[in-house]
């Protein structure tokens, strides 16, 4: 059967998880729609500008009839080789300050990859069927991929937004392929499997989760350092304690991830403040981080060694505080004050206050 060898293609190809879906309109439009009028989609305006094409996937494609959704793991380092892992971070014994970067950012920039064995599983696929036409899609699409890979049977919703699985948990790229031929579809898993488990809602740092299943992306640490492109609001950045890119806590604490082992893969916030534009495209390259820009990193950097508050921090921060990006200034002021906050409390007899808080010295 064509479907069977398709999959076992995928699998090939690297993909842990593949799934037919039927390409009719979207399951959760109306639910999207509520979210986004609830304003729980922040400053990504893109949601909104979107928002109609993703009712339906023949948006993307005018003759869709079916989505094979594909998901690959990313639980480990070493885990995932079919993504691969470069990005230069450190373990953290080796780094006084460590800021942590979620997992799905640590390696090459995952659409790259996934696009790639898109295409070629597309080629595979007209090879059998050479009038087939199709198009890989990996997050930059209006597509609602979640709720289709939920119709191609490859898990359900958690009670934190994400697609789990029973064997290989949450952490999953995902990505489809739409195709111009109908093919035979897998059974939806609409049945959910987290029971009477709260754990994902009640680590959340920032109360994100308004209900189960409902994330205001305005408190979560990932649209925080990731989408937000203004000041991080005052009242969530001790929040985001180390995290300076992204966040896997309500991942971490799921138990369907309790088989993967924790990982802190962190890099030096006082070496994020020395980069220039070049320094960054040159570190970052190729790696999901430059979603953030220069200017958005070191906001984040900044913000953790103001969580840290640590006085040893205060010179890499003042000189940051003169930073062209005025988001990268308004972070390191916050960060300087919050640190000197702490000297004050403490009495620390290595600062002088009168001349610490002089706008010279500030």
């Amino acid at each position: 059967m064509l479907e069977s060898q398709l999959k076992m293609r995928a699998h090939e190809l690297g993909f842990e998880l593949v799934g037919v879906a039927p390409a009719t309109p979207a399951d959760g439009f109306d639910r999207l729609r509520d979210w986004l009028d609830r304003g729980c989609a922040g400053e990504m305006a893109y949601m909104e500008r979107t928002a109609e094409a993703r009712k339906d996937p023949s948006s993307i494609l005018a003759n869709v009839r079916s989505v094979i959704m594909v998901g690959m793991s990313y639980a480990t380092n070493e885990g995932s080789s079919n993504a691969g892992r470069g990005l230069p971070v450190s373990e953290s014994s080796s780094i006084p300050f460590p800021a942590q970067i979620a997992r799905y950012a640590r390696g090459p920039d995952y659409h790259t990859i996934l696009w790639r064995k898109l295409d070629q599983l597309l080629e595979w696929l007209q090879q059998q069927l050479p009038d087939c036409q199709g198009r890989s899609v990996v997050d930059t699409a209006p597509l609602l991929e979640r709720g289709f890979a939920r119709r191609a049977g490859l898990g359900w919703f958690g009670k934190n937004t994400m697609l789990i699985n029973k064997r290989h948990g949450s952490y999953l790229y995902l990505g489809a392929l739409l195709v111009d031929v109908e093919l035979k579809t897998d059974s939806p898993h609409y049945s959910s499997h987290c029971g009477t488990c709260t754990a994902c809602l009640d680590a959340c740092p920032t109360q994100a989760f308004t209900a189960p299943g409902w994330l205001d992306a305005r408190r979560c640490i990932s649209y925080l350092t990731i989408e937000l492109r203004t000041p991080i609001p005052e009242e969530l950045r001790a929040r985001v304690g180390s995290w300076a890119f992204g966040c896997d806590i309500c991942q971490e604490v799921c138990p369907w991830n309790s088989k993967v082992e924790s990982e802190f893969a962190a890099v030096d916030p006082l070496e994020l403040l020395g980069l220039s534009e070049e320094g960054f495209r040159q570190r970052f390259r190729g790696t999901a981080i430059t979603r953030t820009k220069r200017r958005g990193l070191l906001r984040n950097a900044a913000i953790v060694l103001g969580n840290v508050a640590d006085k040893t921090a205060l010179p890499a921060l003042r000189q940051a505080a003169k930073d062209p990006e005025p988001l990268v200034q308004e972070a390191a002021s916050w960060a300087i004050a919050r640190i000197l906050e702490r000297c004050r409390q403490s009495n620390d007899p290595d600062i002088d206050f009168q001349v610490a808080k002089t706008p010279a010295n500030f």
